[in-house]
């Protein structure tokens, strides 16, 4: 008598097709989000090869560089973003210090003031700088430091530590104390375990928050407006005014061309970044057994 090996035939599972169906509808949102965040991006690429470029997204009938020819210039693009990364950069470091020095306290000491001062923390990152740029004003005049870029860099420091702080302490969470107990045995300080053994671990973090006050300093409009005032110190995200003149008269093309040469540094810094640290962060193999 031969017996069958044929596998039995599995029942049809009516959740495979509502699987497949929420993914369809999901990808198909996630599509039309991506043609969002696209569509801004196609006019500026084409408007910045169109000389006469307007509103409407539409294909050049000739591709020209004369929009990059009349933006290359020492003071309507070289020396404003050049502020633009003195102010991101000058912001960045200080703050990433500053965040890593205060985190580390809160990550690797229980004391009882530390969840009253992360919430202090947190209701700082929800003030917003308009409503504080009165007072800040009125103070940078009394200190004479308006019209300073090192003044400003400070405050935007500031204004970005908070959020900073929060994230530095999550990256230093993950670092192992086991690490810095082993560096006290050997008679390394606080300081110097945390210079040696915790900083070189939480690198890919430090370069995270790095880019994130990087990105939102370079970006920042209002703080440079108001506590700068002479033409030669305002950064690129100020002197794109000069594009917009009177009457509603935009130069779109040069405009275009302008935007694409401004987001151009944050993103060589991103890919760098991501080159040099592998774009992970990871302890793996830094604790055996």
């Amino acid at each position: 008598m031969a017996v069958s090996t044929r596998p039995a035939a599995r029942p049809l599972s009516v959740a495979a097709p509502r699987r497949l169906s929420v993914r369809a509808i999901s990808n198909t949102i996630l599509l039309v989000i991506g043609l969002c965040f696209l569509l801004p991006l196609g006019w500026l690429v084409l408007a910045s090869i169109d000389e006469s470029a307007s509103l409407v997204v539409s294909v050049p009938g000739s591709v020209s560089a004369a929009n990059f020819d009349a933006v290359l210039s020492a003071d309507q693009t070289f020396r404003p973003l050049w502020n633009s990364f003195v102010l991101s950069a000058g912001c960045a470091l200080i703050t990433v210090v500053a965040a890593v020095l205060a985190a580390y306290p809160l990550s690797r000491y229980r004391m009882r003031f530390n969840k009253p001062f992360m919430y202090g923390v947190l209701f700082g990152t929800g003030l917003p700088i308009t409503a504080m740029m009165v007072p800040v004003y009125a103070l940078f005049v009394r200190l004479n430091l308006l019209d300073s870029l090192p003044g400003a860099i400070f405050f935007l420091a500031a204004t970005s530590l908070p959020m900073a702080i929060w994230m530095m302490k999550n990256f230093m969470d993950s670092v192992p104390v086991s690490l810095e107990e082993a560096a006290w045995v050997d008679g390394a300080s606080a300081m110097r375990a945390l210079r040696t053994v915790v900083v070189p671990l939480m690198r890919p973090g430090i370069a995270v928050v790095f880019i994130f006050v990087f990105i939102q300093a370079w970006g920042n409009f209002f703080v440079p407006f108001v506590l700068l005032l002479s033409p030669e110190k305002q950064p690129a995200a100020v002197s794109i005014f000069t594009f917009f003149g009177q009457y509603g008269s935009v130069a779109y093309g040069q405009l275009a061309a302008f935007s694409l040469l401004y987001s151009l540094p944050v993103l060589v810094l991103y890919v760098l970044v991501s080159r040099v640290l592998g774009g992970s962060f990871t302890m793996a193999g830094a604790v055996k057994g």
